[in-house]
C-alpha cells in the first residue's frame, strides 16, 4: 500500500509567502494523500481550519511536490485511526507561530497545523522511527522540517502523473 505526502510550493497567499520566507523553504503547506490517490487529509486555515478528509481531483501538479511512502495495512489503518481521532480538531495558530520563536515545543491540546499533524500521523503509525526522528523534541514542525525528515528517511520526490492515473 502507498500513501503520499504533498508539499505545496505554489505562490499561494500572503501567508504562504510568509511561511516560506520565515522557514527559508520552498514549501508552505502539506497534506497526506491516501491510497485511492484522491483523498487528501490535512488542515488548513483556509479550508474550515480543522483536520478534514476531502476529495481532490483538480489541482495544478506544478504547485506540489509528492513523496510516495510504502506502508503496511496496519500502518495505513493506524493513520486512518489517527485521522478518526483528530478529525474536526482546529488549526493551531498559537502553536504554529510560537514554535517559530521559542526553542521548545508549544502544543495546544486538540489543535494542529498541517505538517505537525502529518508528522504525528507518520510517527504514531510507525512509518517514521521515533527513536531516530524525535519529533517530540522538535520545537519547529514546519513544512520545511517535514521535508527534511522525509529526506532523512531516504524518501524521494515522485513524478506527479501517478495521482491523475488509475494504474
Amino acid at each position: 500500500m502507498n500513501i503520499w505526502i504533498a508539499l505545496f510550493k505554489g505562490k499561494g497567499t500572503f501567508v504562504n509567502c510568509v511561511v516560506r520566507k520565515w522557514t527559508k523553504s520552498r514549501y508552505s503547506h502539506a497534506e497526506l494523500i491516501l491510497e485511492d490517490k484522491k483523498t487528501w487529509i490535512g488542515i488548513s486555515p483556509y479550508i474550515n481550519a480543522e483536520v478534514v478528509k476531502r476529495t481532490v481531483e483538480d489541482y495544478n501538479p506544478n504547485k506540489w511536490d509528492f513523496f510516495k511512502i510504502n506502508v503496511t495495512k496496519e500502518q495505513y489503518k493506524d493513520i486512518i485511526d489517527f485521522y478518526d481521532l483528530t478529525k474536526g480538531t482546529k488549526y493551531d495558530w498559537v502553536g504554529m507561530l510560537l514554535s517559530q520563536f521559542l526553542p521548545f515545543s508549544i502544543k495546544q491540546e486538540n489543535k494542529w497545523y498541517c505538517s505537525e499533524w502529518i508528522l504525528y500521523a507518520l510517527r504514531i503509525s510507525c512509518v517514521i522511527d521515533w527513536k531516530i526522528i524525535k519529533i517530540f523534541d522538535q520545537s519547529d514542525l514546519s513544512p520545511a522540517k517535514l521535508h527534511r525528515i522525509l529526506l532523512l528517511c531516504n524518501l524521494e520526490k515522485t513524478n506527479m502523473e501517478f495521482i491523475n492515473d488509475d494504474t
